[in-house]
């Protein structure tokens, strides 16, 4: 017969049992707790440095775009001032130069127009709702819009167009067309 006591192998499936089993169980338990406690640790310092470079890049961006900002705003203000610059400008030059036949007449002022064949003149101040004109001498009332065709003289025929009116004066249009004198 053979003795089976001293052919035993450890098993496998039980590697801590016996007299080391123990400080294996223990070095094993501490070596995984120093693990999992130095990996958090480590997730903990890498998130800390990337947060910090998050905090900075947030820091420029506010700073660049307060700076964006306060230059819009100055662009805004000129833009404004370069609007007011034009339109001043563009009522000076129509003061100077109004459009081809586009007369401004002021109360109790009359023009002569179209090559000298039209006398118009503006009645009065202008009311709500129309005004007053004196057309080669005869007083017509005429609202904004509404076209007058006048007879200036046997080949001349002129048509005159109230653009716009206000208290302060009338605009407008006075064209004439057939034969000119030469």
């Amino acid at each position: 017969m053979s003795d089976r006591t001293q052919s035993r192998r450890p098993n496998p499936i039980r590697p801590l049992t016996g007299p080391n089993g123990f400080v294996v169980s223990i070095a094993v338990i501490v070596s995984v707790l120093a693990i999992l406690i130095g990996g958090h640790l480590y997730g903990r310092f890498l998130s800390a440095r990337d947060l910090g470079g998050r905090d900075n890049a947030i820091q420029q961006l506010s700073a660049q775009g307060q700076k964006l900002k306060a230059h819009a705003d100055n662009l805004s203000a000129q833009v404004t001032n370069l609007q007011i610059q034009l339109s001043k400008t563009e009522a000076a030059l129509e003061a100077i130069m109004p459009s081809a036949n586009t007369y401004d007449i002021h109360p109790n002022e009359s023009v002569i127009v179209g090559d000298g064949h039209l006398s118009l003149g503006l009645v009065g101040a202008p009311n709500n709702d129309s005004v007053v004109l004196d057309i080669n001498g005869k007083q017509q009332t005429v609202s904004a819009g509404q076209n007058i065709t006048v007879a200036a003289d046997a080949s001349t025929n002129c048509r005159v167009q109230v653009q716009s009116f206000d208290v302060f004066k009338a605009r407008l249009t006075a064209t004439c067309s057939g034969n000119k004198p030469q």
